[in-house]
């Protein structure tokens, strides 16, 4: 992953063997899905209820190029059986995640193929070191930010100043950016 996996842990006890557990599930991840570009976790024991104990409740954000995917797993509701076992939530919640990231494999991506007639030509202009955006260079001159999420094909960090890509302009909040940036063939 280009980004550090982040793990955040609320009212957990057995926090080292749960740590241990994501740390496992990530790496299994990261060897069937190496576009995966970050990983956040969080674990938290929330509600103690009468019947079925402390109940986990596990959430996972799986950056890949272009798209967040989330996974949560929350206690069950009254009705419906709660898995109270938190080392079983944990698995439960990356299995679950590892259907999503297989589902997002198979998915069309309109950024894999050709440059569209949409898409322009410009120059990477800057990346700071350690940072997770540049610039770039636009046919016209002025300077179009980037984020690495936005980088489709190959990694954001083999991006070199100088080289050459093909991007789509969108409108942020704060003004225009480069999307679906690639190298040019």
């Amino acid at each position: 992953m280009e980004r550090p996996l982040e793990i955040a842990l609320h009212g957990i006890n057995a926090s080292e063997q749960v740590e241990a557990e994501i740390r496992r599930h990530v790496e299994k991840l990261e060897k069937r899905f190496p576009r995966l570009v970050g990983c956040r976790v969080s674990v938290e024991m929330r509600h103690h209820h009468h019947l079925v104990g402390n109940v986990p409740e596990v959430h996972i954000l799986l950056s890949v190029p272009g798209k967040d995917i989330v996974v949560s797993r929350e206690p069950a509701g009254r009705d419906l059986p709660a898995v109270p076992e938190l080392i079983g939530s944990v698995r439960d919640a990356f299995e679950a995640a590892e259907r999503q990231l297989e589902a997002h494999k198979w998915e069309p991506r309109e950024d894999m193929t050709a440059p569209t007639a949409h898409a322009l030509a410009g120059t990477v202009m800057l990346i700071e070191p350690g940072a997770d955006h540049g610039f770039l260079l636009t046919p016209a001159g002025t300077q179009l930010y980037f984020h690495r999420d936005s980088v489709t094909t190959g990694r954001f960090a083999d991006l070199r100043e100088g080289d050459r890509v093909h991007y789509v302009q969108e409108e942020s909040d704060s003004g225009p950016v480069a999307s679906k940036v690639r190298r040019a063939s």
